[in-house]
């Protein structure tokens, strides 16, 4: 059965990410700097290089590809929460190369930007932390 909550939209930041920084830290740093516990985020634009996971349910972990070429941001979207006291995002992002090949996968640090333009939406509602969930061996929600 599924678990939720009512959330009330509280805030909407719009902007762009700078030239040649870490994807995932500057989206992090914009939440810790504008105090966001709770959000949605989504970026259209460009990477220099990136660095995408795949998480093996059977192993249980996280396997890193790393694609060292220009590549468009076609797609990212995810989630704020906290997670040991801080805002952490969880996202997923799909990006194409010259070729119009689609690579994709969990967003992770080293993802190196050209250009990024970024919605961030925040709520009011309930606390949405982190922890490990035994099932699957993820660090999901615990409501």
């Amino acid at each position: 059965m599924a678990i939720y909550n009512e959330v009330k939209l509280q805030q909407t930041f719009i902007g762009k990410l700078e030239h040649g920084g870490d994807l995932l830290e500057e989206l992090t740093a914009v939440c810790k700097e504008k105090k966001v516990s709770l959000g949605r985020v989504e970026a259209i634009g460009a990477v220099q290089k990136a660095r995408v996971g795949f998480y093996d349910q059977t192993k249980r972990e996280y396997g890193f590809s790393e694609i060292d070429e220009q590549l468009e941001i076609t797609s990212l979207i995810g989630n704020v929460s906290m997670r040991d006291g801080e805002p952490m995002i969880h996202a997923h992002i799909t990006l194409a190369d010259s070729e119009d090949k689609c690579f994709g996968g969990h967003l992770a640090s080293g993802t190196i930007i050209f250009a990024c333009e970024f919605v961030l939406n925040t709520y009011n509602g309930p606390e949405y932390s982190r922890g490990y969930d035994e099932q699957t061996g993820l660090p999901l929600w615990k409501m």
